[in-house]
């Protein structure tokens, strides 16, 4: 019995929102939601990622290049997530046209809870869906596979400039990211 309990508390933790901090009473481990920006010279190769949408249509983030990108990394599960959504909501409506949008939708089961929190949200950019998390690999040494939520910003070349681990700071944070990236990097046109 004590094993059972032991294995289903790692389950809980390696599928639940997960962090750096301590998790008090929460069930689950939360990210202290900490920017880290990634000085140009510092930074890798672009990030490579291709899938489908939460309607199954092909996504490449290689599409999104020539401008900033934000990848938001949620679960229609995760209560963070859900909390933070209208605010992600709200940046990319600002920086439209200056910042590209995208988000990484991570284990949910189906496309049917994912879908029903775009809704619920009025979500304006679309997700990959990664039911298995392994889209995540593609950030390594940036993201975890239990980091949701999470926000990376991408240059305009596709390579890692920002991160918040958790929960975004505020909206006029990552706004500000991604002008400031905008600016030190115009759009290719």
């Amino acid at each position: 019995m004590r094993a059972l309990g032991v294995a289903l508390a790692c389950l809980l933790l390696a599928t639940g929102c997960t962090s750096l901090s301590g998790s008090g009473n929460k069930g689950y481990v939360t990210l202290d939601g900490s920017l880290t920006l990634v000085d140009r010279p510092d930074r890798s190769e672009p990030v490579t990622l291709v899938g489908e949408d939460l309607d199954g249509a092909p996504l490449d983030l290689a599409d999104f290049r020539g401008r900033p990108t934000v990848v938001a990394v949620w679960g229609s599960w995760c209560g963070p997530c859900n909390a933070e959504a209208d605010e992600l909501a709200e940046a990319a409506r600002e920086l439209e046209g200056t910042a590209n949008f995208v988000g990484i939708d991570v284990r949910d089961p189906s496309t049917s809870q994912a879908k029903a929190f775009v809704r619920k949200y009025d979500v304006p950019y679309p997700s990959f869906y990664s039911p298995d998390g392994k889209a995540l690999l593609e950030f390594t040494g940036t993201l975890a596979p239990n980091s949701v939520p999470s926000t990376v910003v991408l240059d305009a070349e596709g390579r890692v400039a920002a991160s918040v681990l958790g929960s975004i700071p505020s909206v006029r944070t990552l706004v500000g990211v991604a002008r400031d990236l905008a600016e030190a990097e115009p759009a290719d046109g």
